[in-house]
């Protein structure tokens, strides 16, 4: 399907620390991206991130993908969770530990809120882990009245290490490290 008959794009979060999260992230964004009505077109760097929320777990891999798709933001939704559940995810605590999570974090300039889905993703805007690996491929991209490299400007980055150069690391012939 052509860029244009996709019409929509949409920011993904995408983040794991059990078993290998790279590999996790990566069949996660090749499953996507083999779809027709999705194409993933930037993702970020990989990051090495301390966790947040529930801090006595491993250390998490995170990074952050551009996607052109033709469904709308629930559609979009069912498939992340779906691909997900086809990866063993198991939602068993919050914030807890995880093979893959991936997030829906704005798509167009659509806001919404209430329902399963908030649009942009009510606590991308506090969390480091998101808006690193986000500025490498949206970093003007407006998010609540600022663009997200100011977001980032005041976040809490403490600990968060780029763990490589790469940006294709999730094409199959790429090597992430």
């Amino acid at each position: 399907m052509s860029s244009e008959r996709l019409g929509h794009r949409a920011t993904l979060g995408l983040g794991g620390n059990i078993g290998d999260p790279v590999a996790a992230m990566r069949s996660a964004l090749l499953a996507l991206d083999a779809r027709a009505d999705c194409r993933v077109s930037q993702v970020s760097r990989l990051y090495r991130t301390p966790p947040w929320g529930k801090t006595d777990q491993a250390w998490f891999v995170n990074s952050c993908a551009l996607i052109e798709t033709a469904l709308a933001p629930e559609a979009l939704l069912e498939v992340c969770l779906t691909v997900e559940r086809q990866m063993k995810r198991e939602r068993i605590e919050r914030w807890g530990p995880r093979t893959i999570d991936i997030d829906i974090l704005t798509y167009d300039d659509v806001s919404q809120s209430g329902g399963r889905l908030e649009i942009p993703h009510p606590r991308m805007t506090e969390r480091g882990f998101v808006l690193m690996p986000l500025a490498d491929i949206a970093a003007d991209q407006v998010v609540r009245g600022r663009a997200v490299a100011d977001w980032l400007a005041v976040a809490d980055v403490t600990g968060i290490e780029r763990t490589g150069e790469d940006r294709d690391w999730w094409r199959e012939s790429a090597d992430p490290t």
